[in-house]
């Protein structure tokens, strides 16, 4: 059962063996196709549950789950396109409508996160500086995560809650090089100040905002 899409044969015809008759399509369950950005991978999974909306039937929420991730991206567009698949009970949906579609996102259950601006991206690593106080500050490398759609990102490995980070640590740096002359002028300053440690800093760091932000665990 189910809906006639074609008909290839008219009054009159005559009918042979293995002629195609009609193409008929059930649409008592349909496929929705929808397009993930890259940075919002890592939030889906196959079998998560998704609700979708239509503009030609406002006040009606749809129900299904992710049915299948493609497991290429798009190399124009750099999204990856996935499969939900919708029931579609008393026939509403129709192929070749567009819909807006929601999707449950998974869950990170005790994650360390940070603002994102607090995260400097050098182009050969990830750093954040660590607040020691006194106007000292120390540079950590962090394996970075997820990014969260209020403003933060998972950090993965180098942080340890409880830990308070310079919020703007950006200083205007476009790549390894000027990082490295930053620290290099960082410690050329805790020398003159007279530091036991290597690895600490106390500099005014111009370009840089001294506001702190305490990691965020989720």
């Amino acid at each position: 059962t189910g809906i006639v899409e074609k008909k290839h044969i008219q009054d009159g015809m005559e009918v042979k063996p293995n002629m195609k008759l009609y193409a008929i399509s059930d649409i008592s369950s349909v496929w929705i196709y929808a397009d993930v950005y890259e940075y919002e991978i890592p939030w889906i999974q196959e079998g998560k549950d998704a609700t979708m909306t239509l503009s030609y039937i406002p006040g009606t929420e749809f129900k299904g789950k992710i049915d299948y991730i493609y497991p290429y991206l798009d190399a124009k567009t750099r999204t990856l396109k996935v499969r939900l698949s919708f029931p579609n009970k008393d026939n509403m949906l129709k192929p070749g409508m567009y819909a807006n579609v929601n999707i449950s996102s998974v869950p990170v259950k005790d994650a360390i996160a940070v603002p994102t601006e607090a995260v400097m991206y050098s182009g050969a690593r990830n750093l954040v500086f660590i607040v020691l106080g006194e106007g000292r500050f120390v540079p950590r490398n962090v394996v970075v995560g997820i990014e969260s759609g209020d403003g933060f990102h998972e950090i993965k490995e180098g942080l340890e809650a409880g830990e308070i980070v310079v919020t703007s640590a950006q200083f205007l740096l476009d790549s390894e090089s000027k990082l490295q002359e930053s620290i290099a002028k960082m410690l050329a300053t805790r020398k003159n100040i007279g530091s036991d440690d290597d690895k600490l800093m106390k500099t005014d760091m111009e370009g840089m905002d001294n506001n702190t932000g305490v990691n965020k665990d989720d």
